[in-house]
């Protein structure tokens, strides 16, 4: 007979979590979210991470999903308004739509 030890669920929900946005369409209408999303597209085009072409006939599109984030400095303050666009791999095929493997970033809460 084993050793049972149940799994304890702690969901912990913040004032933090519910600043912020559910959809890029809501992000869109705050201006501290919509400076995040802007600052996010720029450094993946200033960092050549990806870059707009013209879909081929024979490929589908990857999704996308914006991630957001509100960063705290060590006494609780609000101290950036982070966002992040994260593709949607699990709808890619290896060899048709991806050779490599990449881990684009850690995302730390």
């Amino acid at each position: 007979m084993g050793i049972f030890k149940p799994k304890a669920w702690l969901s912990v929900v913040t004032n933090l979590d519910k600043a912020k946005p559910h959809s890029y369409r809501e992000a869109l209408l705050h201006p501290k979210w919509r400076r995040a999303m802007i600052e996010e597209y720029e450094a993946l085009i200033r960092n050549k991470t990806w870059s707009l072409t013209p879909l081929p006939q024979d490929r589908k599109v990857i999704g996308s999903k914006w991630v957001f984030q509100i960063k705290q400095n060590q006494s609780g303050e609000i101290s950036r308004f982070k966002a992040c666009l994260v593709a949607q791999g699990f709808s890619q095929d290896y060899g048709i739509d991806y050779f490599e493997t990449f881990s684009p970033f850690v995302f730390t809460f």
